[in-house]
């Protein structure tokens, strides 16, 4: 099985990465945004970066710093598919079970100015922010001092791989291609 964790700056590509893996590869998708929506659903609150934030740090707290990944890691050993993508990693515990179980971590990063105005064009309820909201929120996901927080600088060091997606969807795709030529040899 492949199984690979993706990391990376707000706005990067890490969607258009996956989005690659999962139609022109085959890979199964398994969203970390997904678990986080449930729960703030199931809490009745807002949809909004800060409580996707707040409820993240609360499961990783309840469940262990490496929720993330031991929730999917639950649901392959059910589901058994061949190949996984598993977005998106921020914190070092998450990083580090992924790698434990074999998985390699991809980061994906872009210049900031860029990745901002990709994340306005998302429309996303959790984008609706100003350049220097962006910038607020970046800085604390980071280096977040509380270990059930987000380390994402610490991640993305972590990283086997990093794409830097500057340029367009073909370079990128070009990028992909040639890491998954390397893992798979």
């Amino acid at each position: 099985m492949v199984l690979l964790g993706i990391t990376g700056t707000d706005g990067a590509g890490k969607g258009a990465v996956v989005d690659y893996l999962v139609e022109k590869r085959g890979f199964t998708h398994c969203s970390a945004r997904a678990i986080w929506i449930e729960e703030i659903e199931r809490q009745g609150i807002e949809n909004n970066r800060a409580n996707m934030r707040l409820v993240a740090n609360e499961l990783r707290a309840k469940h262990g710093y490496d929720y993330l990944i031991t929730y999917y890691l639950q649901k392959i050993a059910e589901e058994k598919p061949e190949q996984v993508v598993i977005e998106s990693l921020r914190a070092i515990a998450e990083a580090e079970t992924l790698k434990a179980n074999g998985g390699i971590l991809l980061a994906v990063d872009a210049d900031q100015q860029l990745r901002y105005e990709r994340i306005q064009g998302r429309k996303s309820s959790s984008d609706q922010i100003t350049f220097e909201e962006f910038v607020g929120h970046e800085e604390l996901e980071m280096d977040d001092p509380d270990p059930a927080g987000m380390q994402k600088a610490k991640v993305i060091e972590m990283a086997d791989h990093v794409i830097q997606n500057n340029s367009s969807l073909e370079e990128l795709h070009k990028q992909i291609d040639a890491i998954m030529v390397e893992i798979k040899s």
